[in-house]
């Protein structure tokens, strides 16, 4: 948390929203609205700081090192997380950060990279979602590997990709996919790629 507030100093902000922080989760309705708003809040945010605590280098690892990222498929931890994918999409400006708060650059800079481990497109990562014609299944296949805490939060944390709102309700379980499903089907009823998918 300090050496956020000092790298929002050092790059002349005077505010900071930090996700694991700033939402009270024992109020469903502040939590509601914030993941409602989530994918909003960080495309309006100036820039972005991910700060990355397992990764040591000053570099992206491009292979899958098992060794060092045995938790999570080789990767580090963050691009395997549920709600990586709008904390990618979503921002126009993101700065990379390893465990000792070295940066490692920018998202602009590093979309090849990125593109390596997530599959995003250059173009949607660089500029976002706004304007591009995808489908509903091509985006879902970023989130197939994907992994949350909670089950609910898998289908929560799409939400801002598909620019579709539901209520949270934590325990309904797989519920959650197909309440969101039937929103993206009830806002996107000319694409029948949601169909195209397995079990």
């Amino acid at each position: 948390l300090m050496k956020t507030c000092e790298q929002a100093r050092k790059d002349g902000y005077e505010w900071l929203w930090i996700d694991t922080r700033c939402i009270d989760k024992r109020s469903s309705a502040e939590l509601s609205e914030a993941i409602n708003s989530m994918y909003r809040w960080y495309q309006d945010a100036k820039v972005c700081y991910t700060y990355l605590n397992n990764v040591e280098e000053s570099t992206f690892p491009t292979e899958r090192i098992n060794e060092t990222y045995d938790m999570s498929d080789g990767r580090p931890e963050w691009f395997m997380r549920g709600w990586t994918l709008q904390e990618l999409i979503a921002p126009k400006q993101i700065e990379f950060f390893n465990r000792d708060w070295a940066p490692i650059g920018n998202k602009r800079h590093l979309a090849p990279v990125l593109k390596t481990i997530t599959g995003i497109p250059c173009e949607v990562l660089r500029d976002g979602l706004t304007g591009k014609r995808l489908c509903v299944a091509q985006i879902m296949s970023w989130a197939a590997d994907q992994k949350t805490t909670r089950v609910e939060d898998w289908a929560y944390s799409l939400m801002g990709l598909f620019e579709v709102n539901m209520p949270m309700v934590y325990g309904e379980g797989k519920k959650a996919f197909q309440r969101l499903q039937l929103e993206i089907i009830r806002t996107s009823s000319s694409d029948h790629t949601i169909f195209a998918w397995g079990s």
